[in-house]
């Protein structure tokens, strides 16, 4: 069987596309070019700093491109096209790919997607999982087209989410499992030539928007479990908070799900160890929060320093 090596362009830009690129560039094909996102300020200093897969790219010597748009700018369609590339590899880049750009590459284009298609198509899948209580979550390598997310898919590989499961953690076990993959994936392409392909059932398809930062809100009258998802779901972005009873906002970073039951109102700080009722007469512990325009502390410390108090009911 032949193994012809591929001319790759690869089109990403957070934390996530990092393993995928890497792996390709230690896999037998050629990664060509890299298409990312300009640079942008960054952090308290508000610097202008290049995308984590800018940085990997020019520690490895591969062109970058960072067109802000390829819809309308003709001239960016025109430096794709003339790569010459066999497949172009797509993980969170952050731009619309327009027809052209779709159809340029000889296998077209190919998208790491962070859920198990046609589940949690759209900007937040990983987030999504966790928080809606879903079992399992995985990685999709699609054939990109038009769609949001509709393409045909190629493979799947699928994690379990335990009660434990993180945003971040998650993030991190999907972006290594997208590494692995998308480099079979690329690997039986240049082998075969072709790729199997199954249709998405569009009727089985959720949507996981762009995450706001009301979505952070608690509300208490949930049972403990919900509560519990979205705090693991919405760390660090949007964040999760509350309101205490002196009217600021007050974030809350980790909890923990009681054993016994909460008769007390919803909301109701229960006692000095950070216990909250929540709906359906369950109710967990608060164990790390940080108060508006403060550091991060540990329930007992925030109940201590006078930043929350028993029996009040948090908004």
């Amino acid at each position: 069987m032949t193994e012809n090596r591929l001319r790759i362009a690869f089109m990403g830009t957070p934390d996530f596309a990092v393993p995928a690129l890497e792996a390709l560039i230690d896999s037998r094909h050629d990664v060509v070019a890299v298409y990312t996102q300009p640079p942008r300020p960054k952090g308290r200093g508000q610097q202008v700093q290049p995308s984590p897969v800018h940085q990997v790219a020019a520690t490895h010597e591969i062109p970058v491109f960072t067109p802000r748009s390829l819809k309308k700018d003709e001239a960016a369609q025109a430096a794709f096209s003339a790569l010459d590339i066999d497949v172009a590899v797509v993980a969170a880049y952050g731009l619309i790919l327009p027809p052209v750009v779709l159809e340029t590459p000889r296998y077209g284009c190919l998208n790491i997607h962070a859920s198990l298609l046609p589940r949690w198509r759209g900007a937040s899948p990983i987030q999504h999982a966790i928080w809606k209580g879903d079992r399992e979550s995985g990685v999709t390598i699609m054939q990109m087209e038009q769609g949001l997310d509709t393409g045909p898919m190629i493979a799947k590989k699928t994690i379990p989410i335990r009660s434990q499961t993180t945003a971040q953690s998650l993030h991190d076990e999907l972006a290594a499992l997208g590494a692995i993959l998308i480099t079979e994936t690329v690997n039986r392409l240049g082998s075969e030539g072709t790729l199997n392909k199954e249709i998405q059932d569009d009727t089985q398809s959720t949507y996981a928007p762009l995450l706001k930062k009301d979505d952070g809100l608690v509300d208490w009258t949930q049972d403990a479990l919900a509560i519990d998802r979205q705090v693991r779901a919405l760390n660090p972005w949007p964040g999760v908070w509350t309101v205490s009873d002196d009217g600021k906002r007050l974030k809350i970073l980790s909890v923990e799900p009681a054993v016994e039951a909460f008769t007390m109102a919803p909301g109701t700080i229960t006692d000095h160890g950070g216990h909250v009722a929540c709906g359906n007469d369950t109710g967990l512990q608060l164990k790390i929060v940080q108060p508006e325009n403060g550091r991060s502390m540990d329930a007992v410390s925030a109940i201590n320093g006078g930043y929350l108090k028993t029996g009040h009911v948090l908004g």
